[in-house]
């Protein structure tokens, strides 16, 4: 089979960032949007910790798709892929007049409407990743680094709208004359919460579009080797593919350069047994240990670690530590480890820089440097780096797996959402029920300085 021309090849890589960006954007918009409606949902500095809550809920949306593939085997895959896509869209619309919405539960106010919404949104995202990523494995491995590319967009756009919007500036009144401390004053932001979320769903409703724009092009892209070295499966979606071996080596921009794909298609011996390796045995512990601290862990004590520095230190560390995950997308395009013993230092790395963070959270409301400027810088650029090595290594450990076929894919969006959902377990207790982590009150002074 001739080559695709080379802007179709372009364009292929471009929908599926975009298609990538489609699942987690509606969860990640949410996300760097509490800075600004912390301050007017009851529950305070603990709803991050609610949130890793819902998320790990959202695994919920696991089972719904296993069920549709139980009982709906040989049907079309594209029906789960267009549900989801159909439930971020509906949940962040409705966010967007619904999320200031209070009801009282157990006789104490809620954010139902945000809470509950956010719930939809989790198991549309959870959902994605056992649906999105086994519909890569039609596609060569490039395109699944194109995938997290649009993964890391999913983060990085809302962060665009995040700074565009920026955070209310606090001003405290003046002491009155019996000591007590000043009523906070908040300004306003460029734009308000209800249009961010419209923003938001205009994003998602792109992405959307992209994957219904990328199936007729499917045909005609490269098909990815089968377990056995030999072509793929494919999508049926066109017409039979032919063409000589010879051919599918020719080097083109965006495609994989022939020493990588020697590697990620082996013919000496079947795949089928490679997931049970060890190398994918560590590959997938590593998934699930940086999701667990990424998206449960570390989450749920973020307003804890920042918001003693500042509501602009919130602000930056949610919005700046977002945009780690595009760059290092972009960076494992160029530069992929595939060295298990690098893969592990890096997380150690980020391991350490999460520790850090976790003590400043328990050290709430008065942790080290605070009020002043070295506290700030130091907690905003260890939530990036942190971020930034964690995401480099789910990019470059999802990757490796790739040569595994949609079973290695399947697998390793079981252990994203088993990794996340084992972390956000663990840290609810802890921040929603036995409050281990203590807020402080704008305006106050807990530390006596």
């Amino acid at each position: 089979m001739a080559a695709p021309p080379l802007g179709r090849l372009v364009l292929a890589h471009l929908l599926v960032a975009l298609f990538g960006m489609g699942s987690w954007a509606s969860v990640n918009g949410v996300w760097v949007e509490l800075p600004v409606v912390v301050r007017d949902l009851p529950e305070g500095w603990s709803l991050p910790s609610y949130l890793s809550v819902l998320v790990a809920l959202g695994n919920l949306g696991l089972l719904a798709v296993t069920l549709w593939r139980r009982l709906a085997q040989g049907k079309h895959e594209q029906v789960p892929i267009r549900a989801v896509q159909l439930l971020n869209v509906l949940g962040t619309a409705l966010l967007a007049p619904l999320w200031h919405r209070v009801a009282p539960v157990a006789g104490q106010p809620h954010s139902v409407a945000f809470l509950t919404l956010t719930l939809v949104l989790a198991l549309a995202c959870c959902a994605s990743n056992i649906t999105f990523l086994p519909f890569l494995s039609h596609l060569p491995p490039p395109f699944l680094r194109s995938f997290f590319l649009g993964q890391g967009l999913s983060a990085l756009l809302p962060c665009v709208l995040a700074l565009a919007q920026g955070v209310g500036r606090l001003e405290c009144a003046p002491a009155a004359t019996n000591g007590t401390q000043g009523h906070p004053r908040y300004f306003p932001e460029r734009f308000s919460a209800n249009s961010f979320f419209w923003a938001l769903t205009a994003l998602l409703a792109a992405s959307a579009a992209a994957f219904h724009g990328l199936l007729p092009l499917l045909p005609s892209l490269p098909v990815p080797p089968g377990p056995t070295g030999g072509p793929g499966m494919g999508l049926r979606v066109g017409a039979p593919r032919g063409g000589s071996e010879e051919e599918g080596e020719e080097v083109l921009p965006l495609q994989e350069p022939p020493a990588q794909a020697a590697v990620a298609t082996p013919t000496s011996a079947p795949e089928a047994p490679h997931l049970l390796s060890a190398r994918s045995a560590c590959l997938l512990s590593l998934l699930t240990l940086t999701n667990a601290l990424t998206n449960g862990v570390l989450p749920a004590v973020q307003s804890f670690s920042c918001l003693p520095y500042g509501r602009l230190a919130y602000h930056l560390a949610v919005v700046l530590g977002s945009t780690a995950n595009p760059l290092a997308c972009f960076l494992a395009m160029g530069v992929l480890s595939r060295s298990l013993a690098g893969l592990a230092g890096l997380s150690l790395l980020g391991v350490l820089f999460g520790a850090y963070l976790l003590v400043l959270a328990v050290l709430s409301p008065c942790p080290p440097l605070v009020g002043t400027s070295a506290g700030v810088a130091l907690v905003v650029v260890s939530w990036v780096l942190c971020l930034g090595l964690f995401s480099y290594v789910k990019v470059a450990a999802s990757s490796l797996l790739h040569g595994g076929g949609q079973r290695a894919l399947l697998a390793a969006g079981v252990a994203i959402q088993v990794g996340s959902l084992l972390g956000a377990l663990a840290m609810f207790l802890p921040t929603s029920i036995y409050h281990v982590f203590r807020s402080g009150e704008a305006c106050g002074d807990p530390c006596g300085s």
